[in-house]
This record gives C-alpha cells, structure tokens and sequence, in this order.
C-alpha cells in the first residue's frame, strides 16, 4: 500500500524477521519436547498414556 522504497524495506525486512523469528521458536518448542520426552515426564510423555 505504500509507495515509499524506503517504507517498504523496512516493511519487508520485518515480515522476514518475524518469520524468522517464529521458525525458530517452533524449533525451540520441538527440542524442549524431544528433551521432555527424553526424561520420561508424564506429563509430555504420551507413553504413558498408553
């Protein structure tokens, strides 16, 4: 909706941050759950469940 070059750099810069950012963080959430599992924790260990 904008224009400006310099507006829309920095607009576009942002969006790949924030992405970014939430990849990561959902690779973050994947590694504490595999580390959770790895220590037998009931309650994020659904083999127990079983």
């Amino acid at each position: 909706m904008s224009d400006d070059p310099d507006v829309n750099d920095v607009i576009r810069f942002l969006r790949e941050r924030e992405i970014v950012h939430f990849q990561r963080f959902g690779e973050a959430i994947e590694l504490a759950k595999q580390r959770l599992d790895q220590k037998n924790v009931y309650f994020t260990n659904p083999a127990f469940d079983k």
